[in-house]
This record gives structure tokens, C-alpha cells and sequence, in this order.
């Protein structure tokens, strides 16, 4: 048994590089990822493995105490380290996922990092940080569910991946943040994925735009720029709902540095000074329930065994 912790981690804006200059798929999914950037927060998936040898292998997946019929992330994973070590085991992955799922901040990237950590050293598998973190975000890939999420949680902070690929091959870099800042989350509710990725003139559109923001947050690399960016950003791709928008506003004007969407949910963020948290999430309370408001400290550590 072991048991490992990933940080989640709200993405601001992106860029999807799937193709290379030439237009040509990128057959090889180490190299498939995001540019973009974000926050990593101190809100995460903690997760416990149990491993049983056995003739054939039997995978079991746990998030917040129920059964998950559809793990195919952490499924994945599994299946990729008990090929790696040449054994057949029953799996038992035990989730717990603090922030919301299927809302932008990261949580399929936070199980199968700490699934791949936990499962590592269960099996004692001699594997480097990186290539552990390799695991994870080809899972990612395969299963459609993320492109750029494994790298950042891996470094920690206001986020800025600056070339794509998995952890070993990208290059992330990060705005360095004062200790008092915090984030303030509120959600609606999912996006699909999917149905937004899928969707080639919208893909061009981010692109366009999250190419845009990077070079535009790179020139002025401050907190203050960095989310006014990421929310030109947002309303320039164009599916933030109305109620999101009149959402990250009211954050904003209740003391909030800035205010943006979720990439991809119905669902923000705001950079809050300390002071001023509890005026901001008395201000989202006007318009969310309690229990879809959480508040985070950006996480200046990373992903790692409990």
C-alpha cells in the first residue's frame, strides 16, 4: 500500500498543440500538450493504492468513497506501471478529490499524478519524478481528458507553460506570488471536454487567442496583467455563460485582483489578496451556494508521497 497527494490547479487561459508547424498530427503523446497557464492551488486528490498479486489483473477505482464505474484516466495509469513491472495484481485506487470535478481545475490530472506516485512506489518501481509524471500525462492524452494539467502540478504557483509535452520535455516557468494571495473558486458546473476540443473553429479561435495572451503575459509577467489577460482571454473564445460573467464580476468589484474563467468549465477564479477574501466570497455567496465556493492558498509545493 502507499499513498501519494497531487495538488489540483486552475487553468487560466491555453493553447492546444496537438499539430506541428506544419499542421501534421504529433503522433508521439509525449510531445502532444498546452501552452497556457494558471494556478496551482493547495486543494487536491489525495489517493491510497493497495496492490494484491494475482493471476489476472483487476483494477477497482474509489472517488470520495464510491465506486467509479468510468476510471479510465486512473485505469490507465494502473495499467501502464503493472506492465512496466512485468506483474499481474488486483488494484484497489482510493480518491479523495477535494475541489469540484469536470470544472477546469484539474482534477484528472491530480488522480492520475498521485495514482502514478502512489502506485510507483507500491510496486517499487525505480522511476524518476519525471517519468512517473510521463505516465500520467499520457493517460491524460489517451483519454481525452487533458493536455497540458500533469507538468504544472509538478512545479507549483501562477503557472506559465511555455512550450508543450510531457514533464521532462516542457518548459514551465512561473510569476512569483507574495504568500498573502489567495484563490477564490465558484462553479456552476461542468463543460464537455469533448464537444469543445472537437469543435475545429473554436480550436482555432483558442489558439489564435491563447497564443495571444502568452505573449502578452510574457512581456508583463505581474498578477495584475496575468488575470486581466486570461479574462480578455475568456471573453474573446466566447463560451462563458452570462451568469459566469456577471459572476467574476462581482468578485471583482468586491475587492478581487482579478477574475476569470475556468479552462474548461462553467466556473472562475479570482486572485484575492488575503484581506480581502471574505468580502469576495460574501459577494459569490450573493449568487452561488456556500458548498460551490471554495477558497485556496496557491500551492508553492508539488505532487508528492504521503
Amino acid at each position: 500500500m502507499a499513498r501519494a497527494y497531487s495538488p489540483a490547479g486552475v487553468s487560466s487561459f491555453f493553447e492546444v498543440v496537438d499539430h506541428d508547424a506544419n499542421n501534421v498530427p504529433i503522433p508521439d503523446p509525449l510531445k502532444i500538450g498546452a501552452r497556457g497557464g494558471g494556478y496551482v492551488i493547495n486543494r487536491g486528490v489525495q489517493t491510497e493504492v493497495r496492490v494484491e498479486r494475482r493471476q489476472k489483473d483487476q483494477i477497482i477505482v474509489y472517488m470520495n468513497g464510491q465506486v467509479k464505474e468510468d476510471a479510465r484516466v486512473s485505469e490507465t495509469v494502473v495499467h501502464t506501471l503493472l506492465e512496466r513491472g512485468k506483474v499481474h495484481a488486483r488494484v484497489t485506487v482510493r480518491h479523495i478529490i477535494e475541489p469540484p470535478t469536470g470544472c477546469g481545475c484539474g482534477t484528472s490530472g491530480a488522480g492520475a499524478l498521485s495514482t502514478a506516485l502512489a502506485l510507483c512506489k507500491a510496486l517499487d518501481l525505480d522511476m524518476t519524478y519525471n517519468q512517473i509524471g510521463q505516465v500520467a500525462h499520457v493517460a491524460e492524452i489517451a483519454c481525452r481528458t487533458g493536455l497540458g494539467t500533469v507538468a504544472p502540478l509538478m512545479v507549483g504557483g501562477n503557472v506559465i507553460t511555455v512550450q508543450p509535452g510531457a514533464p521532462g520535455l516542457c518548459v514551465v516557468d512561473r510569476i512569483p506570488l507574495e504568500p498573502n494571495y489567495r484563490i477564490v473558486l465558484g462553479w456552476f458546473g461542468p463543460i464537455a471536454k469533448s464537444a469543445v476540443l472537437s469543435d475545429q473553429n473554436l480550436q482555432a479561435r483558442i489558439n489564435r487567442y491563447g497564443r495571444s495572451a502568452l505573449e502578452h503575459i510574457l512581456k508583463e509577467p505581474t498578477p495584475e496583467n496575468f488575470m486581466i489577460t486570461c479574462r480578455t482571454f475568456a471573453e474573446n473564445v466566447g463560451f462563458m455563460t452570462e451568469r459566469l460573467k456577471h459572476l467574476l464580476s462581482v468578485m471583482e468589484r468586491n475587492g478581487a485582483i482579478g477574475a476569470t474563467q475556468n479552462m474548461l468549465g462553467e466556473a472562475g477564479h479570482a486572485l484575492v489578496e488575503e484581506a480581502k477574501v471574505e468580502s469576495v466570497c460574501k459577494a459569490a455567496r450573493s449568487i452561488l451556494p456556500k458548498k460551490q465556493i471554495l477558497t485556496s492558498t496557491v500551492e508553492s509545493g508539488i505532487a508528492r508521497l504521503i
